[in-house]
């Protein structure tokens, strides 16, 4: 289940997180980040599962109230390590991961998050130290879902675990999908849209896709869970791949995106999908033809308009007087060369 870590992507891919930290969800045992020599994880507790692991925490309280649990972090090393722990706010990237922000930008349920005088621990060799933590959530507190995370921080390797954090009250599901294109052709063909939680709660959505050609329907894309979860009020940018994407059709696309919890939400594109090699070749293949069409015409004109003109030229010129004027012959230059 969902365990944090540092999320070094390259900047180049999104300049969106430039300027932060990320630090990825990832969906591990413990967290670990860069083998710091420490992890951490919730601790054991009441609401632990068989065997004691939790795999992340999960609160819910009503307004104005404060909840509490335990983070537990070991040492197996023969050193002694000091850790910092704070409080983070969780988020989705462009392309749908998860994410907590740094310090200074975890301004929303992050910073309900408090440790007391525990905020620095010392664990010492081999030692496996349990800090409590606690949750107090504001009396005005919007209800439903508010993700967030425990974050461990020791000499620029940091892990966090996820926080479920829910508000008590009535919850919403609801998204929109946007924004869909295709790009591609044949095999190669890929569906672009954008998803948004316009919701109080966490997703995990579904997508269909319907393809619908000049000739009737094509193949689309059955029904299938995506590697996302989309948190409330985020917005993220999809792609999926559509290797039954025709050759040579016009196709409108209609697709489908379900959540439980009754969230559904539909969009339409279009695509036209041309072989233009094809193409080619068969204007070239008509052009050749149509020029030596052309060529034969001109040929044609050329010998006609000849033709109609040599009689005149037999008859010989009339001078003026009515004699006939001498055909004119062509000079020849005096060399002494025989005619």
């Amino acid at each position: 289940m969902p365990v944090l870590r540092r999320h070094h992507t390259r900047l180049a891919l999104s300049g969106l997180f430039g300027l932060l930290c990320a630090v990825v969800l990832s969906f591990a045992t413990p967290a670990r980040a860069a083998d710091p020599g420490w992890s951490a994880e919730p601790a054991a507790g009441s609401t632990a599962r068989p065997g004691g692991a939790r795999p992340y925490f999960y609160l819910e309280g009503t307004p104005g109230t404060v909840l509490e649990d335990r983070l537990a972090l070991a040492n197996p090393t023969d050193r002694e390590h000091v850790v910092t722990l704070r409080g983070a706010d969780a988020y989705n990237t462009g392309a749908g991961a998860l994410a907590v922000r740094p310090a200074a930008r975890s301004t929303g349920a992050g910073s309900w998050i408090g440790f007391g005088a525990a905020r620095t621990v010392t664990i010492p060799p081999r030692t496996r130290a349990v800090v409590p933590f606690t949750v107090t959530v504001p009396p005005a507190a919007a209800p439903g879902d508010h993700p967030v995370a425990v974050v461990a921080t020791e000499a620029g390797h940091e892990a966090a675990v996820r926080v479920h954090l829910r508000v008590s009250g009535p919850v919403l599901a609801a998204l929109t999908v946007e924004h869909a294109s295709v790009s591609g052709k044949g095999a190669a063909a890929v569906i672009h849209y954008t998803l948004v939680n316009r919701g109080n709660v966490a997703l995990a959505p579904e997508l269909s896709v319907r393809a619908e050609g000049l000739f009737g329907e094509v193949p689309g894309r059955t029904v299938r869970t995506l590697p996302v979860e989309l948190l409330p009020g985020q917005r993220v940018e999809l792609s999926e791949a559509w290797p039954g994407a025709p050759v040579l059709d016009d196709v409108r696309l209609t697709l489908t995106v379900t959540a439980p919890g009754g969230a559904r939400a539909t969009t339409t594109a279009s695509a036209w999908f041309v072989p233009w090699g094809l193409v080619g070749w068969i204007g070239a293949g008509l052009l050749v033809p149509g020029a030596a069409a052309l060529v034969a015409h001109l040929l044609v004109r050329t010998r006609r308009a000849s033709r109609a003109a040599s009689p005149a030229d037999a008859g010989g010129r009339s001078d003026g007087t009515g004699a006939h004027a001498e055909p004119h012959l062509p000079e020849h230059e005096l060399t002494g060369a025989p005619r």
